[in-house]
């Protein structure tokens, strides 16, 4: 086992201090490789020490220009910290250099998202649930993007696909019963949906206000 993979185990069992000597001897034993730069930055970017996690992400493209996870791992402390348009340039560049895997669409699609281009976004998290069909998180955005685009059919496909696969996601609930509400005529459908939302989840007040809405209306 090698340094960055001694790392990479201290840093998945929270042994941040081990994991940062780690990656130092990895980077030390190898400063051409760009893989010690990366997952010291992964590790300082999970302790939020951003300025010297994007210092990292950077020296290893330097290193390397053709290392995918760097882009992707600098393109991630950008969408943290809303700096969405430049976020996905890189996620972009992480493409063009064969990263693997539906994270990559995911994030540009809610980097879209983010800007309010749910148009753009809608082909990324396509092709993210294409490639990731049984994660929930995915669909649900994906879900929302078509209902955003007002694809209520193919919305009402995915929402009720995430409600049969997991009874209990509140937000599925919740969009399903904003579906009903401004797209049918079906009332108690929508109701019953965001009365699911804010039982499974107290504290969902936007589905107890468009219920409560709803409700005044009819009564």
């Amino acid at each position: 086992m090698n340094y960055n993979e001694k790392g990479i185990q201290a840093f998945q069992e929270k042994r941040y201090e081990d994991a940062a000597q780690l990656f130092t001897q990895a980077i030390e034993a190898e400063p051409k490789n760009p893989i010690g730069y990366v997952n010291f930055g992964n590790l300082l970017a999970v302790l939020e020490d951003t300025e010297r996690a994007e210092r990292f992400f950077q020296k290893a493209i330097t290193v390397d220009e053709t290392a995918a996870t760097a882009y992707y791992g600098l393109a991630n402390l950008y969408f943290n910290a809303e700096r969405c348009a430049e976020a996905v340039k890189l996620y972009e560049q992480a493409l063009k250099h064969k990263i693997e895997g539906a994270d990559v669409y995911y994030m540009i699609g809610k980097c879209f998202e983010r800007m309010e281009n749910p148009k753009l976004a809608l082909p990324y998290l396509q092709r993210a649930s294409e490639l990731a069909p049984e994660d929930t998180q995915i669909r649900l955005a994906y879900a929302i993007v078509l209902c955003a685009l007002e694809m209520y059919k193919e919305g009402k496909k995915e929402l009720d696909y995430l409600i049969e696969q997991d009874w209990n996601n509140a937000d599925a609930h919740y969009n399903l019963g904003v579906l009903y509400a401004v797209s049918t005529e079906q009332t108690e459908d929508a109701m019953y949906h965001l009365k699911q939302a804010f039982t499974l989840q107290p504290e969902y007040d936007q589905a107890r206000y468009i219920y409560d809405m709803i409700a005044q209306r009819f009564n």
